[in-house]
């Protein structure tokens, strides 16, 4: 281990301590959320409900490791490989220890797990008054690293033990492996899907302006007795819809006005790369799902897809797809599946890196660059592009080669800053 690694070890360890001092000189209150699809976008549905109300903070970006738990009730940035950030980042920590300072009443925190045992040392320690439990799915991403899917299950539900006695759980009734987590608590639990929930949504449908360009999604949300109307622009595919129930749920439990959490809902900001709509070159539309891929998530953004009206006379659906990676021995049928899924929904598939050959598409390249060039001269005016893969993929790339050259990459697009950059 190099000298620098080590020092930034040490002041891990000292950051995580000072988070924990922090929360209990300040007492905030804290909404933890965990999944294996959709915490991001469930993350900033809550922020946003919950700060029309409150003084909140939530996780930046994906903040939700190790050490990214402890940035975030610090308050601080990542040091990446800098260590006088790292020491800059300890010393404001202890000052937030040792002098008063206005800090959130709320915490907003997103809850990761990559092997057995992350919850437990990541998050194990915290004192939740809500927990939410998005989605997993059949086979969800990072499995290979666990015996079976019910040890990940198992994993994913360590978050229910940090619960205060009094708090709430909000659980995605959808999935059967995270409904069944109500078992793990007494206390009070909210469910949120499409079928039997407390708070329900339905009549889901993608919202066009003007001129027929899809920009947005409409849907009825039932809840406490009530039923409303929810939009919400800039945005496609029913994990936004999941995201929503879930704050929305929150909002039920403690007893905020629905209406008004509805309304913040409209135009709050989303998280790049997770079914964004860009506008892209030459008058086509970019659907902009780069972040990650799992299976469950490229069903759900391939429906969209294929739920969207376009023109077949002057557009085209075209799904590009790249490898879902930490799938283990599910991966060559996950992504047969997909594939299949995909030749109904697209008029067009394009493959990317070697595990989604089995995808069995059109075209297929074997990195983001060589797609993100021969989309350069593929697409045309009308055409609508999902572009999704897992972040190793580096699928952003594709959608910076054919992004209207008007829109801002650095803040639309996901893995922008320079310690990305520099990566091949």
């Amino acid at each position: 281990m190099n000298l620098n690694k080590f020092f930034r070890r040490i002041i891990f360890y000292l950051l995580a301590l000072e988070s924990r001092l922090v929360i209990w000189k300040y007492k905030p209150k804290i909404v933890a959320i965990t999944g294996s699809v959709g915490k991001t976008s469930t993350k900033d549905a809550v922020y946003r409900v919950l700060s029309g109300e409150y003084y909140v903070r939530k996780s930046e970006k994906s903040y939700n490791s190790e050490i990214g738990l402890p940035l975030t009730v610090l308050g601080l940035p990542n040091g990446w490989n800098d260590i006088s950030i790292w020491l800059s980042n300890f010393l404001k920590g202890l000052r937030l220890i040792l002098f008063p300072s206005k800090y959130p009443t709320w915490l907003v925190l997103e809850v990761g797990t990559g092997k057995p045992g992350d919850i437990k040392r990541t998050a194990g320690w915290l004192r939740a008054d809500a927990v939410v439990v998005t989605a997993i799915g059949e086979t969800p991403v990072h499995v290979e690293f666990f015996p079976s899917k019910q040890h990940l299950v198992e994993e994913k539900s360590e978050l229910v033990k940090t619960l205060k006695p009094d708090g709430v759980l909000l659980l995605n009734a959808d999935d059967a492996d995270v409904l069944g987590m109500k078992e793990k608590t007494k206390g009070r639990v909210f469910t949120y899907g499409w079928g039997p929930a407390d708070i329900v949504a339905s009549g889901e449908s993608i919202h066009y302006d003007s001129v027929g360009i899809p920009d947005g999604l409409v849907f009825r949300v039932d809840a406490n007795g009530k039923s409303l109307p929810v939009e919400v622009d800039g945005v496609f595919g029913k994990n936004h819809i999941s995201a929503a129930l879930a704050a929305l749920g929150l909002a039920t439990a403690l007893k905020l006005n629905l209406l008004e959490a509805v309304e913040r809902l409209k135009n709050y900001e989303f998280a790049p790369g997770r079914m964004r709509s860009l506008p892209g070159a030459g008058g086509s539309l970019i659907i902009d799902d780069t972040y990650n891929s799992s299976p469950l998530a490229s069903y759900a953004a391939l429906g969209t897809l294929g739920e969207i009206k376009i023109d077949k006379t002057s557009g085209r659906k075209i799904a590009v797809l790249a490898d879902m990676l930490e799938l283990g021995k599910h991966t060559e049928e996950a992504h047969k599946n997909v594939g299949e899924v995909a030749r109904e929904r697209a008029d067009v598939v394009i493959s990317v890196g070697p595990r989604s050959k089995a995808i069995g598409a059109e075209h297929h390249f074997s990195n983001s660059r060589e797609a993100g060039e021969f989309l350069k001269t593929f697409i045309k005016k009308g055409d609508i592009v999902l572009v999704k893969g897992s972040q190793s993929m580096r699928m952003e790339r594709v959608v910076e080669a054919i992004l209207d050259p008007t829109v801002d990459k650095l803040t639309h697009l996901v893995r922008q800053e320079p310690e990305w950059l520099k990566r091949a």
